[in-house]
């Protein structure tokens, strides 16, 4: 399973595709999208992708133990669901009108429904073995939730579009030592050849 840097490769993989898919139009350059949060003072980037909560997901059903090597197991690992929120700089909105604000709002929901997937070994290349793709879905929250994620950093509401990546499992490093086999029995029959008839003592 995805080690614990896959929350950090979500991030990366969200901001890569916008960049990509964003740049020139309706953003001039992609340093002028950032992962980053409403509260930071930095006035350089226009859009901002900012990961406001991660969530252990205990309905989502877990592998067993996973093998480590040979001899060992390692614990099963915990999905987690991140929640981001998509929004426009408060000091990089120099020379933006609303409208202009829309079109980049709208221009991203269309550029994550198009891309709304990713398997984890696409972030870490050296997992062997397929993993459930993590999805990239809107928040089903209010407004009024919404409206907490900007108290919460102290900033005044503004539009912006929330989702949630998930399932995204993260190992565990907690090793168990696999059990030894310490009896085995064995059994032989030869194909072909007749069983001796069984004789009931009289």
């Amino acid at each position: 399973m995805a080690d614990y840097t896959i929350i950090s490769d979500v991030s990366n993989y969200i901001l890569t595709v916008l960049r990509k898919k964003m740049c020139p139009e309706p953003i001039p350059s992609p340093n002028n999208i950032e992962v980053s949060s409403p509260s930071s003072q930095d006035v350089d980037y226009i859009l901002g992708l900012y990961l406001y909560d991660i969530r252990e997901e205990s309905d989502v059903a877990r592998p067993t133990t996973m093998p480590r090597g040979r001899l060992q197991l390692a614990r099963p690992p915990v999905p987690y669901s991140l929640y981001y929120m998509v929004f426009i700089n408060a000091g990089g909105q120099a020379g933006l009108k609303d409208q202009d604000f829309q079109k980049i709002l709208g221009k991203c929901a269309q550029i994550v429904s198009d891309n709304n997937s990713v398997l984890p070994n696409q972030l870490q290349s050296w997992l062997e073995n397929q993993e459930p793709p993590i999805v990239l879905s809107q928040a089903k929250i209010s407004l009024e939730e919404k409206v907490r994620v900007w108290s919460a950093i102290n900033k005044p509401y503004q539009i912006s579009l929330f989702y949630r990546a998930a399932p995204v499992f993260v190992s565990s490093e907690v090793v168990i030592d696999a059990p030894r086999v310490v009896d085995a029995q064995f059994g032989l029959h030869v194909t072909g050849e007749e069983r001796p008839e069984r004789r009931d003592r009289q």
